[in-house]
């Protein structure tokens, strides 16, 4: 069986033929553990909506208008000499695969409506069916995802628990059973990602500035290394110790020494007794810790280690958060599995100290980097499983809409 899954919740356009090759049984229902992917093509708009820092919705809908036709075609062409005249409003109606599955939310509606309306034309001109998919889904099965191969979806231990945290959501999701769903945490204002974005413009830094961020933070990290490696054990706190005998450099040493007692920033809600989140306070402390330093010195995002310096705390910040609510629901709930999923998913430092602390009892699961972000091979998987919990039953291709604040249940 061919699946054909259609991504537009946000910017990014994405095509994907994916193949079952395989059937287990999971539970007490038989579903797919073995996919192929057969084409797979995108299309990132990051360049046309960098100059207004932000997503521009309505012209992410035009994008996406102009780009479905052509990347569909790419794929199509990937796998068979099929030939559209797509261009000229003219589809074959022959039907080149089995299912459509597309998302419905939740996202940007009149980008989600884009990828519906296209579904529906092709569900009809092939008479094939059309399962809707929850973005959030398909980020939680996004770990089980391969870009250019086969991949197999295991039998997972359950409880599970996902923790999905991107440019539009910081969720923590409980699932005591597979593809059972129940929200346990969120976040009250600004997602994690959405924070990273707004400290970089805070910081004259481009869109998206999440990645840079996290560029300038990972370069603090290795000055910080290397100054602790001309630092003896005996030689008392941080801050005081002298310099090596094989390390002359004061510029390495005083890096991490001299900024830290200046940058300094919360971790919001560590102590709530919830597994819920809140950046917009430590975005707001951040535009406190500028204003303040920019009185000692105007210019300082012409100086990189303040950049650097300001960019590890805030995300030291935002990761010892994250992990700290992760830990306290896998202890309530004695978790098996975690998933980290979603575009800061690919955070190197969240990765790393993510395994480090949740400990060698629980499997924890990250997505390759390419299915980090917004992508339609997730939503091919997630479709699928659908399609096959629900008996292959899907609804009236008319019912199916757009709904930009859809939720996990």
């Amino acid at each position: 069986m061919k699946i054909l899954s259609i991504e537009t919740s946000c910017d990014d356009t994405a095509i994907t033929i994916l193949e079952v090759k395989k059937n287990t049984y999971i539970g007490k229902k038989t579903i797919p553990t073995s996919f192929e992917v057969l084409a797979n093509s995108t299309n990132s708009q990051i360049k046309i909506h960098r100059e207004f820092g932000g997503v521009f919705p309505m012209m992410a809908k035009r994008e996406h208008i102009k780009n479905l036709p052509l990347l569909l075609e790419q794929v199509l062409e990937k796998i068979t000499n099929y030939k559209l005249e797509i261009r000229r409003k003219k589809i074959n109606k022959k039907k080149p695969v089995d299912l459509i599955a597309v998302t419905y939310g939740p996202g940007l509606e009149p980008s989600l409506w884009t990828g519906i309306v296209f579904a529906k034309e092709l569900a009809k001109k092939w008479s094939i069916p059309i399962m809707p998919v929850n973005h959030m889904e398909g980020h939680i099965l996004s770990p089980f995802g391969k870009s250019k191969e086969k991949f197999i979806i295991p039998n997972i231990k359950t409880p599970i628990l996902s923790l999905l945290v991107s440019g539009g959501h910081t969720e923590l999701i409980l699932s005591k059973k597979w593809m059972q769903y129940k929200i346990i945490g969120e976040t009250l204002d600004d997602a994690a990602g959405e924070a990273y974005d707004k400290v970089a413009r805070m910081m004259d830094l481009p869109y998206p500035g999440g990645p840079i961020i996290s560029k300038l933070a990972e370069e603090a990290r290795k000055k910080e290394k290397q100054s602790l490696r001309g630092v003896s054990q005996d030689d008392g706190p941080r801050g005081s110790a002298p310099l090596a005998s094989g390390d002359s450099d004061p510029e390495k040493i005083s890096f991490s020494f001299s900024l830290a007692s200046k940058i300094k920033l919360p971790r919001p809600m560590i102590y709530s007794k919830n597994f819920d989140f809140s950046f917009s306070g430590l975005k707001t402390a951040v535009l406190y810790l500028i204003r303040d330093l920019k009185k000692e010195n105007p210019n300082i995002f012409k100086d990189e280690k303040i950049k650097q310096a300001i960019a590890l705390e805030f995300e030291n910040a935002v990761v010892e958060t994250l992990i700290y609510k992760t830990k306290k629901a896998k202890e309530k709930y004695k978790i098996k599995t975690i998933i980290v999923a979603g575009g800061v998913s690919s955070n190197k430092h969240l990765q790393r100290e993510m395994k480090k602390a949740m400990g060698k009892d629980t499997e924890v699961l990250f997505p390759e980097k390419e299915l980090t972000g917004d992508n339609s091979i997730m939503i091919g998987i997630a479709g699928y499983l659908q399609f096959i919990k629900k008996n292959k039953k899907v609804p009236k291709i008319s019912s199916i809409k757009a709904k930009g604040n859809l939720r996990l249940r």
